[in-house]
């Protein structure tokens, strides 16, 4: 089991600290003011790809995290994936390059001071068109041989990328303007991604036939279908690789098996039908492809800390 807690980069100018600072404090009254009145959670916003976060609480996370960039302004969230911890606060993103199933909480967040965070969704193809035009200059300063990586990492917050999640926050207040402007900025995002600190990372989601590329693609076919038993040897054969390789590749991107991921899947859409659509515990558990109310009860339990009714009715409450 690993911990990361992203610490501040010790190298960075004073001046440019200053202004990294100044621009989040922007930024986070942005979202303050967009957000007000919400409640917690994601919110949506005029610009189709852009999420705006507000948590005032200690809200737990259980859920599946699609590929995005966040970028926190204020407070501190900590994220749970399979045996791995990462911490990580104002200042700093994090980028989410597959379909993950995680766990965790926001740990700095209160009515007053807010946990805020800016959200932008990745499209692998609006990355791939970027990388396709950067690839000759990256070749020029030679090659690096592909190695896997998890599907979650997290940096500090460079000034270009924090001007360009400013600039896109503020067309939210110029509506008319966001058609035109809004693609050039998330453009110019991408594209500070690529070629940022993590960008050999990034890349792998942008490249065809990457290890990357072909365990997301095998994380689709089980999200698609996750009431369905698994077949390893057909998730393998998908990702074009032996049964003992795509285990090994598929657990260092997600951090858990397939049938580990499968189980996450299942029980938070469990969950989801009991809260959301009114289900009694045995009519979900079946729905979501379990055989056994009482096997489902107890996995459920171990992942949410409380039994099915329990647990739904807690979150009621709440």
């Amino acid at each position: 089991m690993g911990t990361e807690t992203i610490h501040h980069n010790a190298m960075v100018p004073h001046d440019a600290k200053a202004d990294i600072a100044s621009r989040c404090a922007e930024l986070a009254e942005r979202i303050a003011r967009h957000t007000k009145g919400k409640g917690n959670g994601a919110h949506p916003t005029a610009i189709a790809q852009l999420n705006l976060i507000r948590d005032d609480a200690s809200t737990d996370i259980c859920s599946v995290y699609e590929p995005a960039v966040a970028v926190v302004v204020q407070g501190k969230k900590e994220l749970m994936l399979g045996e791995d911890t990462y911490c990580y606060g104002a200042g700093q993103y994090i980028v989410v390059s597959v379909d993950l199933a995680v766990r965790g909480s926001v740990i700095e967040g209160s009515s007053e001071k807010p946990y805020l965070c800016f959200l932008l969704e990745l499209s692998p193809l609006q990355l791939y068109d970027i990388l396709d035009q950067i690839q000759a200059e990256a070749s020029s300063h030679g090659s690096t041989a592909e190695s896997t990586t998890r599907g979650l990492f997290a940096s500090d917050v460079d000034l270009p990328l924090l001007d360009c999640a400013l600039r896109l926050t503020q067309l939210l207040d110029t509506p008319h303007d966001i058609p035109f402007l809004a693609p050039i900025i998330i453009r110019e995002i991408y594209y500070r991604l690529l070629t940022g600190e993590q960008g050999k990372w990034v890349r792998q989601i942008a490249t065809s036939g990457s290890t990357m590329q072909r365990v997301a693609e095998v994380i689709k076919m089980i999200k698609s279908d996750f009431a369905q038993s698994l077949r390893i040897e057909e998730l393998a054969e998908r990702a074009n690789m032996s049964v003992s390789s795509f285990h090994r590749h598929f657990k260092t991107v997600t951090s858990m098996s397939p049938l580990q991921y499968q189980k996450h899947l299942r029980l938070v859409e469990a969950r989801r039908l009991m809260l959301t659509e009114d289900a009694d515990a045995t009519h979900a558990a079946y729905q979501v492809g379990y055989e056994s109310p009482s096997q489902f009860s107890r996995e459920y339990s171990r992942m949410f800390g409380a039994p099915p009714i329990q647990d739904v009715q807690r979150l009621r409450i709440a």
